[in-house]
């Protein structure tokens, strides 16, 4: 029979695919945009990218903040692993039979320096502010209710990411009376797709929470196990 701490090890590695998969899907799938209100665009990442978020708030709250922090590390490790391959694989060269997809291969996977960098910095600052905010509203404030404290949460970290990436990699490309209008369009949609996932969030602490007969230490929400 499977002890509690087996148990709890297989449902953090299943959470850690899912928050590691949205964030890859983002990064990725995100290359495309697509059309939104007002002859304005949205990526196609604002329908992943918000599990990401609101994953290390789901595992924070059941396992605490160390938990999610490592969450975060796993994420900026494989984000930085993941261009670093990209980069060695367009660098190599191509074998006369697959010249067909050279072109194709390079527009999806050619990753600049600027957008690269980008990505790592508003991932890492926006995403230790999210668990940051997260535990803050509820030690400091005392807030009971999860969805508030992850609005909360993703309303600031998910504006800092926003704001971040698209100044460094885009301030000077486009004008910046549109670059803001970018900025404001992007982080209203992900946020409002991050309250629309709010479900998805109760049933991830559900399911986490799930065969549980108070064999959690107490003190779980405080970063230990």
């Amino acid at each position: 029979m499977e002890t509690t701490q087996q148990i709890n090890f297989k449902k953090i590695i299943i959470a850690l695919t899912l928050y590691l998969t949205s964030l890859f899907a983002a990064n990725t799938l995100g290359l495309k945009i697509m059309p939104f209100l007002f002859g304005s665009h949205l990526s196609v990442g604002v329908f992943s990218f918000p599990i990401v978020f609101i994953m290390t708030d789901v595992v924070g709250e059941v396992y605490g903040k160390k938990i999610a922090k490592l969450f975060v590390l796993a994420g900026l490790i494989s984000t930085i692993l993941f261009i670093l391959y990209s980069l060695i694989s367009m660098l190599l060269p191509w074998a006369e039979a697959g010249l067909w997809a050279k072109e194709s291969y390079n527009t999806i996977f050619a990753v600049s320096l600027r957008i690269s960098i980008a990505s790592i910095i508003a991932f890492v600052i926006a995403e230790y502010q999210d668990v940051f905010t997260f535990f803050f509203t509820k030690e400091k404030l005392h807030i009971k209710f999860f969805w508030l404290r992850s609005l909360i949460s993703n309303l600031w970290s998910q504006l800092l990411d926003t704001v971040i990436f698209m100044t460094i990699a885009f301030y000077g490309v486009y004008e910046n009376k549109t670059l803001l209008s970018i900025i404001i369009t992007w982080w209203l949609f992900k946020v409002l797709m991050g309250f629309c996932y709010t479900p998805l969030s109760y049933l991830g602490i559900k399911l986490l929470h799930f065969g549980e007969k108070n064999n959690f230490p107490k003190h779980r929400e405080s970063g230990t196990m």
